[in-house]
Formats: structure tokens, sequence, C-alpha cells
């Protein structure tokens, strides 16, 4: 897995042997860096299942000036850790060694950007920005990146938010929904 483009673009990220993360591939974050943006200039992401933090890496690469990682396996979070080290610009990247619910309870400010790529088996999307709305933690020109199974089904709008864009690229669906 390598950046795709902007600041870091071309550098080699690790991911994580094993089941307990499925990184997001090139094709799939390059699509959804197309449908977003594809750069930002400034804002705050969050990614609340980071995996191996390509996505939150990616975003930073392209512009975003300070992103926050949540992950709770702590093989995933020593890759995060390699991988933002590889960015050598380690002040940029916040890592919450934590479970997403508990770090929605703990977080402040707002947020530009969010991710919300949970394992599969676990579809917590809808409970997930209830609760970001809820503690208003999504700026009013949020976008909120969702990736799923290809067959899961999100509703057209969740709390303030509602779908924007959605496309399936393989097994995996990307929904964007904004306020």
């Amino acid at each position: 897995m390598r950046i795709i483009s902007g600041e870091f673009g071309g550098r080699f990220l690790k991911t994580l042997d094993g089941k307990t993360t499925r990184p997001t591939s090139d094709k799939v974050r390059g699509a959804i860096f197309n449908m977003i943006g594809p750069y930002f200039d400034g804002g705050r992401s969050l990614d609340l299942f980071a995996g191996s933090g390509g996505l939150s890496i990616e975003a930073v690469s392209r512009g975003i000036s300070e992103a926050v990682l949540v992950e709770r396996d702590r093989k995933a979070q020593a890759i995060i850790q390699e991988n933002i080290r590889i960015t050598k610009t380690n002040s940029r990247f916040t890592l919450l060694k934590m479970d997403a619910e508990r770090a929605i309870n703990q977080l402040n400010g707002q947020f530009n950007l969010v991710f919300l790529d949970p394992p599969y088996a676990k579809e917590t999307i809808v409970a997930n920005i209830e609760a970001l709305v809820v503690k208003n933690l999504l700026s009013d020109n949020v976008m909120v990146i969702c990736e799923t199974d290809k067959s899961v089904i999100l509703p057209e709008a969740i709390a303030t938010l509602g779908i924007w864009k959605e496309k399936t690229y393989g097994i995996s669906k990307v929904t964007v929904y904004v306020k």
C-alpha cells in the first residue's frame, strides 16, 4: 500500500497481516479522494477505525492540517505509529488507543472530514454518526466517508446528514454524507 498523492505521495505504508484489519486498497482510496477532494486547504480529520492509518495519512498528504486516528487493536496501533513516522510529520497526527465509542466521548473540537470503516461484521455507522452529531464534533462543511460491504444499505439521512454521493468498488461501497 502506498500514499497516492500530495506531500507524501509515493511513500509505501505498512499494513497489518491477518484479519484484524481490512486496509482500503490504493484504488478505492484514490477513488475516495477524487470523489471528495482531491486536495484540501487545512482542516481536521477523524478516522474512528484507523487500521493501518492509510486514509488519515493520505488526507494529511493532500492538505488536511491535523488527523486524529482511533484504533483499539494493539498490533494495528504499532503499524499506525510506524506509518506516521514515515511521514516525518508526527505532530500532525494524534493516535487514540481506544475504541470508537470511548473516543467520541473524549474528543473535542470539530472535524471537517470523518472516515468510518468499521469491521464489516460490526456495522456501527449510524450509531457513530448520531453520537458525533450529539457531541457537536462535525463542522458545518463536514464530509463523512463511510466504507462498507457493497450489500450494506445505509439510510438516506442520519441525524443532520444526508447522502451526497455513493459508489461501489468491487466488494466495497463508499457512501459520503454531508450536512
